[in-house]
């Protein structure tokens, strides 16, 4: 989480709660406008993603399911 973030999810917490949930209300308003379908990614899950593809670790459909458990 950026240091933006975290200053500004302090500086909510310093809000009457009334004000605490006007905020949550447009934060949420703004991010559902920039991402309806909660489709994009920040730049720093990109990041991750992009560690996680590369990692070595195998794709699921490389596995046989039905030997699982056995």
């Amino acid at each position: 989480m950026s240091a933006l973030v975290t200053n500004t999810a302090r500086m909510m917490a310093m809000l009457p709660m009334e004000e605490q949930r006007f905020a949550h209300e447009f934060v949420k308003r703004l991010v559902l406008a920039w991402d309806p379908d909660f489709t994009k990614v920040t730049p720093e899950e990109a990041v991750r993603i992009k560690a996680a593809e590369e990692s070595g670790f195998i794709s699921d459909s490389e596995i046989d399911w039905s030997t699982i458990g056995r």
